[in-house]
Formats: C-alpha cells, structure tokens, sequence
C-alpha cells in the first residue's frame, strides 16, 4: 500500500479508537488528549501517513530529526513511550516492530475529512443548541450526537465552554483527602499532581512558601493540613483563584481517585472528575489523567497540553515509596532549611536510583550550602537521567548541570532565560536567574530585574528576595539592600541569609551595635551559626584583630563539622589561612591551607588554600593546585576568568616576571567585579585579580597604573565586603601614592587605614609598619 500523503489543509487522521490532528499536534482519544511529547508525535504521524507499510529506522530518524544525529536509542525510547500512551496492554497492539527493519502501524487508517464547522450557540448543563455547516450527508448524525454527548455528560460542556482560568490566575492544591488507610498516599497524590500542573506554562500554582506563611498568618501551625475550609481561606489569602481538593478511596483492590476545582470565594465547581485505578500501581498514571483532563477544562489549549506533559512516573518516579519521601523531604525544607530535608531526599533516591529530579533537586541544595563536590555528583547523576523527567525539569537538571558540574555561568545564563521565556509563570527560572548566574557574571542590575519578576509571581519565595537585597549590597547601595531584608522578613521566614546583609550593611557603615544586633540574630536562625560567626571572623581580622578572629573561625568551623559540612568548614580554614599569610603570618597560613585541603578537594577550596600557600611562599604548592584547577574545571567561569588568572599571576612574579603576571591577569579584566564562588559562601575572594595586578604595576614602577588597580578593592566595599585583603589593598595604595610622589593622598590614605586598624593586636608587623610609615609622613 502506498504511503497516504502529507496532511492537506485541515485533514484528520483516524486509526482505532484514535484521532490525529497533525495541524494542532493532538493526538485524542474518545476525545480526551493523550499526552505525547512532540517527537513521540512525529514518530506516530510518520507511521500513520505510510498506513501500514513498514517504516525503516533509518528513516523513521531522519524524519523525526532531520538535522541532527541521533542514537538509536532515542527512537526506541520514543516508541517505548508511544506504547506506553497508546495503552498497549499486549505487544504489538497498535507499533508492530518488524525485526532488522524498523515499525509499523497494525491498524487501518482512514483520512477524516473536517469540513464541518460545529458553533456552539447558546448552551446550559441540560440544554444545548449546535449549529453544523456540513457537506457531508452523515452531517446530521455528527450533530445529534454532539447534542446526546453533552445532555448526557455536564462535564462535556465544561471542556468546551470558554476558560475557567486565566493566565494570571494561580491555583491551590489542598491536601489530598486519603481514605485508604495507606500512609504511603499521605502528601504524595499533592506532590505528584504539582509536579504534573508545574509543566503547564498557562497555570500559576500557589508555592509551598506562600501556604506556610498564611498558615502562620491564620494562627495554624505551618505543617497543619490544607483541607476545607482551611485550603479555601489559604486559597484567597495568596490570591489564588482556584483550590484543587483531591482524594483517594479503595474499592475493593481497585483504587478511585477524585478532583474537584471550586472558585475559592463563590465556591463555585469549575471541574470535577473521578477516575479509577486498577491497582496500586497505576494510580500515578491516573494523576497524570486527572491533570491532562483539569488542564483543558480550565482553558488551556490542546497543543499546549500536548507540548508539555510528561507523564508522571516519568517525570519524577514509578515508586510511591520514594515520592513520598521526596515530598517530605521538600516539605521540611521548606520549613526548616535544606539540611534536615536532604536524609529524605537521599532515602527517595535509595528506593529509586532514576529518580532524577530527586537528584537534581539534592544536587541544589548541597550547591546551595556550599557542598561543590557532593553538588556536582547529583548534578551529573541527574544529567544522566535527564530523558526521566518533563520538559521544564529537564530546564532544572540543564542548568544545575552547567551551574554546579561544569561552572560555566554563560551557559546556565542561557538556560535560564530560554526556562523563563518558555515558562513566563515559573518563579523559579527568575529566582534562579537572580543569583549566581547574573551575580556570579557581574550582572547585578540583571538578577534586580529577575528578582523583582520572581517577587511578582511569589512574594513569599526566599531566595530571590535574598538575592535582591545582596545585588543592592555588591552595588554599594547600602540602603536599598538594608531595605530589601526589611522587606523580606514582612513576607517570609527568617533567612540566616537576610542577616548577612544587615550584618555587612552595619560593618560598612562602622556601625557595632548594629552588627552585634544582626550576629545575635543571626546566629539564632537556622543554620545561620557558623555563617555568621564566621562573618565575623573576617571582621575581625578586618580590623587586625587576629586573636578574636581565630577564636570566631575555630568556633565556625566546628559547627560546621558538627553539621556535617566538611566543605564548608574547609573554606572557613582556608579562610584562616589567607588572613595569618595576609598579615605575614607564613607558618600559621601554610598550616591552616593544608588543613582545609585535607577536608575539601572542592574547587573554591584548592583556589583559597592556593593562594594563601603563595602568599606564605610556597610556590611549587599553589603551582600544583592551579595545575588540578585547570584540569578539573575546564569550562569553570570563576576557575577561567578569576582563579586561575590570579594565582598564575602569583607565581609569575615569584619570578619577577611582571608581564608574563600582566597577561596571566588579563582574562579577568570583563568580569572582574563580579561575584566569586568562595564569596556567596565565605565572603571573601573578591576582586584578587585586580590586587595581584596592582602588585605587577607596582613591581613595574607603574604607580599610577597601580593606584588604579587597588583603588578597585578600595572603591567598591559592596564586593570587597570584611575581606583582610581590603586593608592589604588600602596600605598598597598608600605606598603607591608615596612611591609617586603624591604625598597628600598617601597621608589620607594611612590616615583611613590607621583608624580602620585602631583596635588591632599590637604584635602585628604589618600593623606596626603601617604605622612608621604613616609617622614618617607627619
């Protein structure tokens, strides 16, 4: 049988209990959507156009994807997938593989002619008036059974009439009310049916943030369940339009699940359905029906349906067991900080191995807490599952892979966009877009722009509230960022982050009161402790207070072994190491660097123990360290155009050579003022590159070029922050403006430093020639 041609004008295809619409990319049955991503639809119309002639692989691939190799794997992926929507309950039911040729369709297909056009003029539950402009003779007949579906099916006219919902609109999903005595339903039908209604860029859903702050609002306890009366004054507390109230019952060894959608202030029921689930297995396959189905009677169109839906066992999990632990461990974390959340998160990863967005998700908030080597081993792991998980999770894994398995910032800056123009309702690509890849890129007015996007979607969501007020610190602007965290605490939970800011606004200001007050508060917060303790250690040695500041640092590093976070207790000690070599303390820094390097072979870790290790003189060491850098983080933007470029400039003029240190400096020139690994988690690190330039300059007796250099650490105290290499900075000046004659500046600038060092340790050297200098001058 010859091939049925290409789809002409508006031409159907129908094949069993089948319909294809190649013009919308729908597939449906007995009208209902079947969800199938793009691809797998390709595959299927290709089959369909050529009946059931035999399609070879290799053609079936360069139909589908005509410009690029792929393996293939991929198609048998996609027909295992077809399959699977086409509800092959025997094999070769409807995809007959013809072994060392390719496919075929099984079914006879027959082309539909869709020339009528069906308006439905005036219409209520019980009555309903349809116009038919039709050719056909067997019109009539398309006609009264239209009028026989939706008299005897309300449901039919809620899938027609026009949309429920809009795009501005957001929905609540209460807690689903479980009857079947199984705990393992417990919270686990909500987060799977959220994860379903998250690939929809049409809806908005109420984030868990949101609901735990209007529970603390209303008095209730922020893990009280959301059920009745409580999920609809929750509902219109967050402004949401629509509360989802789901529920599961069992019917002998069957299970039916249940959804209802009511307007949360008319209680009006803009949707309801029931489906029912064979076994226990099944009932994720039912949620993904019952969220496909919602979809389209709410408004959302057919093709957009079809685009993105991924069934659910494939977009997070086959397991049950391990989706209810991934629930929960989302649960705690969003009450409580992602520590106490990940034992559960690794749990759902030990019932199921593929669970990829569990990975990704993990491999975040390790990022998040400053673990990069345990980050990068679940962003990779989760890359390598990505093909199990839906379109906008696959966004997720994309950009955890580039932020914390390769580094590259440019690249995760381009997935993020792409995320957020595919999904213009999605709070998480702006509030991701907000840190690292615009701050850690310099960008600073982008992440206030993406931040103030995410705030709009969901004022309740911390880190883009978080981001917004550091943005404003790295910008010197200090009281917008001291009014950001104000604002940010009207809204959310504490954040130990929130204090940070205020801790850092009150040091700049030379403001003590307000940096105890902070610190104490601080320090109070969850897992805020060692974060700021060790904020002020830095400020203490700031300040050549280095007894105090070893004390502080001791103390920061020990809870954060007590909690379990090896890497971030060896970037307090390599930390350590930078202020003792700083202050010309050699032996102290080598000890403190290498003690780090036994904890953590994490990157922002070799980089701080490297470049205390060459300021302390061990040469070959940081040699050795730059060396690993560069193998391991090849496409590393803070390795590329920050780490690298100043420790080779190090060692470049451990051998005098100031050119060779100047071109070693110079790819850090674009990005210079930008955000550094260490510094989103140890506050220091920032703007190296330009100091160890200075150094160049001056070794070059180019004074002037020199004054420009360290005026950079001097100038922007928003990115330089406590770090110790500010005051290094600001006695180089000093001695620049002295070396070039320019007597006047190099006394105000002693002047500056002297007063910032007025309660050092007196046994400091450094300090103590500042000071000679500085009398020298008077």
């Amino acid at each position: 049988m010859s091939a049925i041609p290409g789809a002409r004008g508006k031409e159907l295809y129908q094949f069993g209990p089948f319909r294809m619409d190649p013009e919308k990319g729908v597939l449906s049955r007995a009208g209902e959507p079947v969800p199938l991503t793009p691809k797998t639809f390709h595959v299927l119309l290709v089959l369909v156009r050529h009946n059931k002639e035999v399609v070879t692989k290799d053609d079936l691939m360069k139909s589908v994807w005509p410009d690029t190799f792929v393996e293939e794997a991929n198609l048998s992926r996609n027909i295992f997938m077809l399959r699977k929507a086409l509800g092959e309950t025997e094999q070769d039911r409807y995809i007959v593989t013809v072994p060392g040729r390719g496919y075929r369709l099984a079914e006879d297909v027959e082309i539909v002619p869709t020339e009528k056009e069906i308006s439905v003029v005036a219409a209520s539950h019980s009555r309903v008036q349809v116009e038919v402009r039709e050719t056909k003779p067997w019109g009539w007949i398309a006609a009264g059974s239209l009028v026989a579906i939706a008299l005897a099916f309300p449901g039919w006219w809620m899938t027609h009439r026009r949309p429920v919902l809009t795009e501005k609109d957001s929905v609540l999903i209460a807690d689903f009310a479980n009857a079947t005595g199984d705990p393992v339903f417990d919270a686990t039908l909500r987060q799977g049916f959220a994860v379903q209604l998250e690939q929809s860029p049409y809806l908005s859903l109420v984030s868990e943030e949101r609901v735990h702050r209007a529970l603390t609002m209303m008095g209730k306890n922020g893990e009280a369940k959301v059920s009745g009366e409580t999920a609809r004054e929750v509902c219109e507390r967050t402004g949401g339009a629509a509360v989802l109230e789901g529920s599961i019952a069992s019917l002998g060894s069957e299970y039916v699940l249940g959804l209802r959608a009511r307007n949360c202030r008319t209680g009006e029921v803009l949707d309801e359905q029931q489906v029912q689930s064979a076994k226990k297995e099944d009932v994720l396959q039912a949620l993904t029906q019952m969220a496909s189905r919602f979809r389209t009677r709410i408004g959302e169109s057919l093709r957009s349906v079809q685009e993105h839906n991924t069934p659910l066992e494939e977009a997070t999990t086959t397991s049950l067991e391990a989706l209810k632990a991934y629930s929960a461990g989302t649960e705690f974390a969003t009450t409580k900080g992602f520590a106490g959340g990940i034992p559960l998160l690794q749990h759902a990863i030990e019932l199921d191995p593929k669970f990829a967005l569990a990975h990704s998700t993990l491999g975040l908030w390790y990022s998040s807490m400053g673990e990069s080597v345990l980050s990068m081993q679940e962003a990779t792991r989760a890359y390598e599952l990505r093909e199990r998980a839906s379109e906008r999770e696959r966004y997720f894994i994309d950009s955890s892979y580039a932020r914390n398995m390769t580094g590259n910032l440019e690249k995760d800056y381009g997935i993020l966009d792409a995320w957020a123009r595919e999904y213009p309702r999605d709070t998480y690509p702006h509030a991701l877009l907000s840190g690292m890849a615009t701050q850690g890129t310099g960008r600073y007015e982008r992440s206030l722009e993406e931040a103030k996007k995410a705030v709009a979607i969901d004022p309740e969501l911390g880190p883009p509230r978080v981001n917004f007020a550091f943005s404003y610190l790295y910008l010197g602007k200090l009281e917008e960022a001291e009014a950001a965290a104000e604002e940010a605490t009207k809204h959310i939970l504490e954040l130990p982050e929130l204090y940070l800011v205020r801790y850092h606004v009150a040091c700049l200001r030379n403001d003590p009161a307000g940096m105890d007050r902070a610190a104490e508060a601080g320090s109070a917060s969850a897992g805020g402790k060692d974060w700021m303790t060790h904020a002020q250690a830095l400020a203490a040695a700031h300040g050549g207070e280095l007894v105090r500041a070893r004390k502080l640092s001791q103390q920061a590093i020990a809870v954060a072994l007590q909690s379990g976070q090896k890497e971030r207790a060896a970037n307090y000690l390599a930390a350590e190491g930078v202020y003792e070599a700083v202050y010309g303390n050699a032996d102290a820094a080598k000890r403190d660097a290498e003690a780090a390097l036994k904890l953590s072979s994490g990157r922002d870790v070799e980089y701080s123990a490297g470049f205390a290790l060459a300021l302390a003189g061990e040469y070959a060491r940081t040699q050795e360290l730059a060396n690993d850098l560069e193998k391991r983080f090849q496409e590393d933007t803070f390795v590329r155009f920050s780490y690298l470029p100043t420790l080779r400039g190090l060692l470049a003029l451990h051998k005098n050579d100031t050119a060779k240190a100047l071109d070693a400096l110079a790819p850090a020139i674009p990005q210079e003022l930008a955000q550094t690994g260490i510094s989103f988690f140890a506050f220091f690190g920032n703007l190296y590159p330009a100091y160890v330039r200075g150094e160049a300059y001056m070794g070059a007796k180019r004074y002037a070029e020199a004054i420009a250099e360290y005026r950079k650490l001097v100038d922007h105290p928003g990115i330089v922050l406590s770090d110790p290499m500010g005051m290094m900075a600001r006695l180089q000046l000093a001695r620049a403006y002295m070396a070039s004659g320019d007597r006047a500046n190099a006394a105000a600038t002693y002047k500056q430093l002297m007063e910032a060092w007025s309660g050092a340790d007196a046994d400091l050297a450094r300090v103590k020639a500042a000071g000679e200098e500085y009398a020298k001058l008077n």
